[in-house]
């Protein structure tokens, strides 16, 4: 049995679009052109209604003084030969005087074919004087003609009247209609061009600019010429250049970070093996360790392995920034005095060096993660240690202030500083990883770890304040779990 023919589909309809240049130049080009000529256009009518109505008006004045001739003739008679040439030469084939009511005819011509059509220059309304040309320019007829009634300028009469052939006001007008249509697309084109040379070199000119390095810059992000250096101009323009210029140094910033953070996640998940292979020989060590019965052995073993349970547990999660995202927390109320302590222990704050001073009660408690509030408090007093030790010609002794208080149901842990403070480039970049740190060599990835992790709880950490005197850091967790029943004892700074 033979296939069924298959039903073809129906064609696809095409939209039809008028022709429009894609380009902004060509745009703005016909544009003002088309504005210019469109604003001529509003132009024309009343030019070719003055232009009527000033050849109507001289027709007019030429058969006045034409009938000056019959006043001076002998028994005010004109031959009929002398009649012609005063017609003619007026370009008129009849003129009419009204005096005290009374209208004599003065000068006549052959007689008319057809009934002429009136215009009366002595009143005329905005709308028909407007419409008076057009009428001229597409009434048709051989023969027509047009009587005009206006007021006299030389004779003493009500009104002076004329009767003219209409072929040669309409010639004369097509003629003026021509003349204005050719200044008019003159000056359209040369206003076109003059507008189109100014927005190129002010708008169209550096838009292409701003185009070509915003393609050079997604084509190739490292490539110098896609660098946009901003012109200084005040207007919109030099602001997008600006912003454009900031937009590409923050995107690199971010393409870097992006990077590093990749090579770290391979880096991490290569070492992850034998990192574990080594922290589990030295979990092993430990607990032979343990069979020791040496005091100072048993008074370090548990720090020791707490810091190796610690290690196993980071290198099996592959953390350190290696993930794109922290295990979630913990969460639950914990004393901060022994934690404080065993951070500052790894951070290796000291009598002898940087050293503690801790303001908290020993039944202050915090709602956290001990493990993450471990690595947040641990990276804070590492980062203060490090920016003491690496200022340049100190010689007072470096102190890091722990203080904390309950502010509106949560918990606000301040770490203050005598250090050398937070260069302002570095401020605005400090929370994002390979991008804040200030110090040479570092990485920059302590306070962005220490950052996520204060979000992940709910709450936040943020530079409060900085300067020559030093910086503190606030760290708010969300909630806040009443005091221990303890005796209130000062802690003592280490």
């Amino acid at each position: 049995m033979a296939d069924a023919p298959q039903p073809q589909a129906p064609p696809r309809r095409t939209r039809r679009r008028f022709f429009w240049p894609g380009g902004l130049s060509a745009r703005l080009l016909i544009l003002t052109i088309l504005f210019v000529a469109s604003a001529g256009a509003l132009v024309l009518p009343p030019a070719l209604a003055a232009f009527e109505e000033q050849w109507l008006l001289d027709r007019v004045r030429a058969a006045e003084l034409a009938t000056i001739a019959p006043d001076v003739a002998p028994d005010r008679v004109v031959s009929e030969a002398l009649a012609a040439q005063l017609l003619e030469g007026a370009g008129v084939q009849r003129v009419a005087i009204q005096t005290e009511g009374m209208r004599r005819l003065v000068l006549q011509g052959p007689k008319l074919e057809r009934a002429p059509y009136l215009v009366d220059l002595r009143d005329q309304a905005p709308v028909s004087w407007l419409s008076a040309p057009f009428q001229t320019l597409m009434g048709g007829g051989e023969g027509r003609m047009v009587r005009v009634i206006a007021e006299p300028r030389i004779r003493k009469a009500d009104f002076i009247e004329i009767v003219a052939p209409d072929a040669v006001l309409k010639r004369e007008l097509t003629r003026y209609l021509w003349q204005l249509l050719l200044v008019m697309a003159f000056v359209s084109l040369m206003a076109g061009i003059l507008v189109y040379l100014s927005l190129a070199f002010f708008l169209v000119r550096p838009m292409q600019r701003i185009t070509h390095a915003m393609e050079r810059f997604r084509a190739d992000p490292d490539d110098p010429a896609s660098h946009l250096d901003p012109s200084g101009r005040r207007d919109e323009i030099g602001r997008a250049e600006v912003e454009l210029d900031l937009m590409q140094a923050d995107l690199r910033v971010a393409l870097n970070s992006r990077a590093r953070l990749a090579a770290l996640g391979e880096a991490v998940a290569k070492i992850n093996h034998d990192l574990r292979n080594m922290l589990t020989s030295a979990q092993i060590a430990s607990e032979r360790l343990a069979a020791s019965r040496d005091p100072k052995v048993a008074q370090a073993l548990p720090r020791l392995e707490r810091a190796l349970d610690r290690a196993v547990k980071l290198a099996t999660d592959v953390l350190v920034y290696g993930k794109t995202q922290e295990a979630a927390p913990d969460i639950g109320a914990l004393p901060f005095a022994p934690a404080l302590e065993m951070a500052a222990e790894e951070a290796r704050l000291s009598a002898d060096g940087v050293r503690l001073q801790a303001e908290i009660d020993p039944a202050d408690q915090v709602t956290a993660d001990p493990d993450q509030l471990h690595r947040i408090v641990a990276n804070l007093l590492r980062n203060a240690r490090e920016a003491i030790e690496a200022q340049d010609g100190r010689t007072a002794p470096g102190v890091v202030t722990v203080s904390l208080s309950q502010v509106d149901g949560a918990t606000l842990i301040r770490f203050s500083d005598n250090g050398p403070g937070v260069s302002k480039r570095a401020q605005d970049r400090i929370f994002q990883p390979f991008a804040g740190s200030s110090r040479p060599g570092g990485a920059g990835l302590g306070l962005a770890i220490a950052r996520e992790l204060a979000q992940g709880h709910g709450g936040d950490l943020v530079l409060a304040q900085t300067g020559d005197q030093g910086s503190v850091f606030e760290l708010r967790l969300p909630g806040a779990p009443p005091r221990r029943k303890a005796k209130r004892v000062r802690a003592k700074s280490s």
